[in-house]
């Protein structure tokens, strides 16, 4: 298998508009009701959920918080904040974490399922563009971060390793892709349907990207901005994780 994303014709956002605008008034009143849920993965983020959340809503989304058996105030903070709230008794990790979202919203009725990072990272509106763009004939889209010029700020370290993996999972699994490990994705009800989350841990990223080459979803890229700031550097991927995720997908690869 040798397959790569395409990239969006409306790759930015006035073109993602303009493209919106062009579908017709019919078609644009079955998508403007369209159920899209935002599914976000939390581990003691009580500090910034709430306006990850504030910021999901007020961009049309039905918002499903996955506390990840957190140690602080996550839970009450995100229901306070409007989220409907799933909790796990133990920590499952990144995967485990997306296996109940998908699950959960999957279960609720979404049309657009995407999924957000809770420390910050991600923009609402970068949220709904994917979303826009999943709602114009695509059952998966990645929020890339390695096109265009959305690469600014991005650390290097962490620009050199989402790369390695990024041609890692290219090798072991034949699909090109420009951010493998983006957390903001967007996917179709029927696309979501047929994405089986095995892996608990970060790696499920990866796992994800086989999964659309697997099932031949048709899938594109869009730029997207990332905020970098201490706090959701120091909850990112260190270079320990990107050892483990690289084992984790050759065990993949053995054992499946």
């Amino acid at each position: 298998m040798n397959r790569s994303l395409r990239r969006a014709p409306s790759a930015s956002t006035g073109r993602v508009r303009a493209a919106s605008k062009s579908l017709g008034g019919t078609k644009n009143r079955r998508i403007a009701h369209l159920k899209r849920v935002a599914i976000v993965p939390a581990y003691n983020e009580e500090q910034t959920i709430a306006k990850v959340i504030k910021d999901l809503k007020a961009e049309g989304f039905v918002v499903l918080v996955i506390n990840d058996s957190s140690a602080d105030a996550t839970a009450a903070v995100a229901r306070k904040a409007g989220a409907t709230v799933y909790s796990h008794p133990i920590n499952r990790g990144l995967g485990g974490a997306l296996g109940t979202g998908f699950a959960a919203a999957l279960a609720n009725d979404a049309d657009i399922l995407v999924t957000v990072d809770a420390d910050g990272q991600h923009l609402a509106r970068d949220a709904r563009r994917v979303a826009d763009t999943v709602a114009s004939g695509y059952d998966a889209v990645i929020g890339s971060r390695l096109i265009g010029t959305e690469t600014e700020g991005m650390p290097f370290v962490r620009k050199a390793g989402n790369r390695v993996l990024n041609i890692l999972t290219y090798l072991l699994f034949g699909v090109r892709c420009s951010d493998t490990q983006s957390g903001l994705r967007g996917f179709s009800r029927a696309g979501a349907q047929k994405i089986s989350i095995r892996t608990n841990r970060m790696e499920v990223s990866s796992e994800i990207i086989k999964e659309i080459g697997r099932n031949k979803l048709r899938t594109t890229e869009i730029p997207i901005k990332a905020i970098y700031t201490d706090y959701s550097l120091r909850k990112g991927q260190r270079t320990l994780n990107g050892i483990r995720i690289m084992g984790q997908l050759f065990w993949q690869k053995l054992t499946r």
